[in-house]
């Protein structure tokens, strides 16, 4: 019997959720395009605290990158090579642009990336659990809350800025407006945050 190549991919990978798959594939190279990112960002600032905290947020990336391939190997989910090259391409652009675009935007748009960011952990983990997978709540958890404190930090950055309103009235993010709905100061623990990514939301950004 001849099998597919579609269907001894399904057979190698042992996590039966295509959202969750792809979803920590596209992570996984996402996480590289970010730290190319902050990579250019730190070197655009003349601020040493900025270089430190960015350079801080780059190697919280690559630490995240490293984790999320953990969990692919498990469930021997292959790297996908698609989203690895746009993902690079894309990393590579923003870090050039860094240096031509001014102080405002590269913080900006940081945050309003990592703000969007943050629900991919706990999408993942509402995943594993719709499957009674419970074993990688921790790590994802850790994960999402790492990005929601970079875009926290990105935004107290800004958040004097006069430029913020107008960016946040054409860009949906800033003051009034977040991707997720998680608060640091009230912050739940792993087991209670099943309500945390489940719709868009307006919150604060501490």
């Amino acid at each position: 019997m001849v099998i597919g190549l579609k269907s001894l991919y399904n057979i190698m990978i042992n996590l039966n959720h295509p959202e969750a798959v792809k979803l920590l594939q596209m992570a996984y190279s996402a996480e590289r395009a970010a730290a190319f990112a902050y990579v250019g960002h730190a070197n655009s600032v003349k601020n040493q605290n900025e270089k430190k905290a960015i350079k801080q947020i780059e190697d919280d990336e690559w630490h995240h990158r490293s984790e999320v391939l953990k969990i692919m190997k498990e469930y021997n989910i292959p790297v996908s090579k698609w989203y690895e090259f746009r993902f690079y391409v894309i990393g590579k652009l923003i870090s050039f642009s860094c240096y031509v675009i001014g102080w405002f935007m590269p913080f900006y748009f940081a945050g309003r990336l990592e703000s969007g960011n943050v629900c991919e952990y706990f999408r993942l983990k509402i995943y594993f659990n719709s499957l009674g997978i419970t074993k990688h709540d921790q790590v994802l958890y850790d994960m999402g809350i790492k990005e929601k404190e970079h875009e926290v930090y990105f935004y107290e950055q800004i958040k004097n800025s006069k430029l913020l309103p107008y960016f946040e009235k054409f860009f949906n993010w800033g003051a009034t407006q977040s991707f997720n709905n998680i608060d640091l100061q009230n912050q739940l623990p792993v087991e209670k945050s099943d309500v945390y990514c489940q719709v868009k939301s307006k919150s604060d950004k501490t």
